[in-house]
C-alpha cells in the first residue's frame, strides 16, 4: 500500500517521514495531523521518525526548565534521539505560546505553526542559531522553506 512518502509506482519523493502526533491539549485551533506532516517533510533533508507533542504551557515550562534551564515556557523544542541510521527525534510545540506569539506578530495562526514545525525539524537535522552565521544560514533556509509552502517569510523580509 502506498504511504505518503512513496508514489503509487513505489519510487521515492523524497525522505521518507514517520510522524507521530501527539495532541496533549485541547484547543479548537490546532493543526491538523496532516498540516503538521506537510510542513515537517517540507523540512526533512533525509529519512525520519519524529514524535511531534503539542503541549500546554505547564508542560512546556517543565520541559524547557529541564532541557534547557529556561524559566518559562517557549514556542518550540527540538530533541536528537538519534542520527543514524536515520533521523529520530521529539519536537515540542507550546499551543498557547504559539497561539499568543501569531496574535501579537500579525501572522496567520497556521503560518506561525507551519514555521516552528520546519525551524524543529531543521533542528534535529543539526541546523543551529548560537553564531551569527549559523542563524542567518538556518534563517535562510526557514524563509525558503515557509514561502514555498506557501506562507510569508517568517522573517518579514521581501524576496530578492
Amino acid at each position: 500500500m502506498p504511504t505518503s512518502s512513496t508514489r503509487r509506482n513505489g519510487a521515492s519523493k523524497g525522505p521518507r517521514l514517520g510522524l507521530t502526533v501527539q495532541y496533549a491539549v485541547k484547543t479548537a485551533r490546532l493543526p491538523t495531523r496532516a498540516q503538521f506532516r506537510r510542513w515537517a517533510r517540507a523540512a526533512l533533508e533525509r529519512d525520519a521518525r519524529i514524535t511531534l507533542r503539542i503541549v500546554g504551557t505547564r508542560e512546556g515550562r517543565a520541559l524547557n526548565r529541564r532541557f534547557r534551564g529556561g524559566d518559562g515556557p517557549t514556542n518550540v523544542l527540538a530533541f536528537t534521539l538519534a542520527r543514524a541510521p536515520r533521523l529520530e527525534g521529539d519536537i515540542a510545540l507550546c499551543a498557547p505560546v504559539i497561539a499568543r506569539e501569531a496574535r501579537a506578530q500579525g501572522k496567520e495562526h497556521s503560518a506561525h505553526y507551519a514555521h516552528l514545525v520546519v525551524h524543529g525539524v531543521l533542528h534535529l537535522q543539526g541546523y543551529d542559531h548560537a553564531t551569527d552565521r549559523q542563524a542567518h544560514r538556518m534563517e535562510r533556509r526557514e524563509a525558503r522553506i515557509v514561502t514555498a509552502l506557501g506562507y510569508p517569510d517568517p522573517y518579514g523580509r521581501r524576496p530578492t
